[in-house]
Formats: structure tokens, C-alpha cells, sequence
């Protein structure tokens, strides 16, 4: 009985084993298949974070991508990634890629991008760029892009239109990007510091200079998610502030609500504050020696609106793309988006 006893426990152990064995196997397997289903995941969200949205005929890819990480984090590596736009005839290439995100939050994705990226487009313009470090971070929701933000380091760019023959460079020391989804509405912010820029053919060199700004699109969340395929033709929203730094106390903002009609054209109400509107008017002459006259005249303008004080608030309006000061002054037309 004894013997007999032994030999049905064994039994039952070595089928217990097994029982186990299998359902490691298993769960094991599921781990395995969940892990690289949030591989694809992370490729599709970084890719639409680069401007990838099937939906609306831009299209991304990944070259010699590569996953790593497993079992604890899920990593992604491109050497190289491109994005077409075929309806607005937009492409764009980017240089080495690496995304990463925790396992248990793969929608939380953190990536690098190495420069250089070029952008070319059907009416002739091209832009090449590249920084010292790229930095992003984004918050996936669905298919979609609820938040993110960028910083880069370092940058240099240069804009040439073969259309126009103009060409111009910038660089700036840190730029920061931000956006998110608030409701159906998207927040946009984006800071740069210490920028410049040099144009073709332009007498002197524009003063470094500070800049921010601060947007709200009201309706606009899909915008981040790739669900709004309008873009800003038809759009409304508020500038809370957008600022202009050239040091020294010339400090330049402007604020206000605006909208774009369908055709892309910009109307607004928009409050311009300058502060030491003579500093200004001198940068812009050392700047620009051929407008002088046009500069002392703006100047002596504003110092009259502002009762002879150097810091002045006006009204500026933008009346489908024509500009006006005061409501009565014109300064000419902004092109449509």
C-alpha cells in the first residue's frame, strides 16, 4: 500500500510539473507576442510624432529598424526615417533614430534623433538642419498623440527657395517645444534662445533675440493625433502671448485672438506692446540702412501714441492677411498659411 501510495503521488506531482511548466510556456509566449505588439506600438507613435498619418496620405518610414530591450523594455532603432506627404508634396528625412519605452507604459516613449534632416517641398523650398542633441518625449493615447515635447540643442539650419533664388540661415542655442491636448482644444508653447539669422543678400546680420509664444487652437486636439485633417485652413484660437527679446530692454509682445478662413488667410485683434521703442528703431536701421526713413517715421509714430514715453500699446489688425496698426495704419499683407 505503501509503494502504491508513493507511485500515484508521484504521479500526480510529475503532472502538477507539468500543468506548470505549460502555463510558464504559455505566459511566456503571451509576454513574448505583447512585447512585440508594443514594439509596433512604439514605431507607429514615433513615426506619427514625426508627421506620419496614413489616414491623410503622409506615410513614414523606418529603415534598418531594429527592436531590443526584451523582456523588461521595449528599444527601437532607425539608421534613417523618412516621411512623404504626396497631397502637399512634402518629404523629409531624418537622420539615426533610438526610441525606448518601459514595458509596462509603452505608450509613455522617450526618443533621440540624430542629425542631419533635410525637407523638401513641390514649390521649390528646401530646408537642411542639424543640432548638437535632440531630445523628445511624448504620451500616446489610442492610435494618436495626446502630449509631447522636444528640445533641441544646438541648432543650425539653412532655407533656400530655388523659386526665388533667397536663402537665409538660423541658429539658435535651445529650443523647446510643446503640445498637448486639453479637451478637444490643442496647447501649443515654444520657446528659443539666442537665435539668429543671416539672409542672402541682407546688408547685416538681424540681432540675436529671445523669443516665446504661447497658442491655444480652440477644437483643435486632433491636429496631434492625426484624427483633424484640415489643419489650421478654417482654424480659431488665442495667442496668449508671443515675445520677442533683442536684450538690452527692447522687449516686443503681442497678444490677442485670431482665425485662418478656409483659403488659409489670417484674422485677428491682436494688442502690440514695445518697450524702448527708440533702442528698437535704432536696431532696426543698424539693421536694415535702406529703411531708415520708414524706421524714423514708424518711430516718431509710436512716440506720438505713446505720449513721448518710450514703452507704447497698440491695437494691430489682420483683416484676411492685410495688416493695419491703430485700425487706420496699413503695413501691408501676410500670405496665406
Amino acid at each position: 500500500m505503501a509503494a502504491s501510495s508513493q507511485s500515484v503521488t508521484s504521479g500526480r506531482s510529475k503532472r502538477i510539473w507539468f500543468i506548470g511548466l505549460g502555463l510558464i510556456v504559455i505566459l511566456a509566449g503571451l509576454y513574448t507576442g505583447g512585447w512585440y505588439y508594443a514594439t509596433t506600438m512604439v514605431k507607429a507613435n514615433v513615426l506619427k510624432a514625426l508627421g506620419q498619418q496614413n489616414d491623410t496620405g503622409i506615410s513614414g518610414e523606418c529603415a534598418d529598424m531594429a527592436f531590443s530591450g526584451f523582456p523588461f523594455s521595449i528599444g527601437l532603432s532607425c539608421s534613417k526615417v523618412s516621411v512623404d506627404n504626396q497631397t502637399r508634396g512634402v518629404s523629409t528625412a531624418f537622420g539615426n533614430l533610438q526610441a525606448s519605452a518601459p514595458v509596462y507604459q509603452p505608450n509613455h516613449i522617450a526618443w533621440t534623433l540624430k542629425s542631419p534632416t533635410e525637407l523638401r517641398t513641390a514649390q521649390g523650398l528646401s530646408v537642411s538642419a542639424e543640432w548638437t542633441d535632440l531630445q523628445s518625449n511624448l504620451v500616446a493615447k489610442g492610435r494618436g498623440i495626446e502630449q509631447s515635447q522636444t528640445v533641441i540643442d544646438g541648432l543650425k539650419a539653412g532655407i533656400v527657395s530655388s523659386s526665388t533664388g533667397q536663402s537665409a540661415d538660423v541658429t539658435a542655442d535651445h529650443t523647446e517645444m510643446h503640445a498637448r491636448q486639453n479637451g478637444e482644444d490643442l496647447e501649443l508653447a515654444i520657446g528659443i534662445e539666442n537665435a539668429n539669422a543671416t539672409i542672402k543678400d541682407f546688408p547685416q546680420v538681424l540681432p540675436t533675440a529671445s523669443t516665446s509664444a504661447n497658442i491655444t487652437l480652440t477644437g483643435k486636439a486632433g491636429m496631434l493625433d492625426g484624427s483633424d485633417s484640415n489643419g489650421l485652413h478654417g482654424a480659431a484660437g488665442v495667442l496668449h502671448q508671443a515675445v520677442i527679446d533683442i536684450g538690452d530692454g527692447r522687449v516686443m509682445t503681442l497678444s490677442g485672438p485670431f482665425n485662418f478662413d478656409d483659403q488659409g488667410l489670417l484674422s485677428g485683434q491682436f494688442k502690440l506692446e514695445i518697450n524702448q521703442i527708440g533702442p528698437w528703431g535704432d536696431s532696426l536701421k543698424a539693421t536694415i540702412p535702406a529703411a531708415k526713413n520708414i524706421v524714423n517715421t514708424a518711430t516718431k509714430l509710436l512716440k506720438a501714441l505713446a505720449s513721448g514715453s518710450d514703452k507704447v500699446s497698440v491695437d494691430l489688425t489682420a483683416d484676411r492677411g492685410r495688416l493695419s496698426l491703430s485700425g487706420f495704419i496699413p503695413l501691408g499683407k501676410i500670405p496665406p498659411i
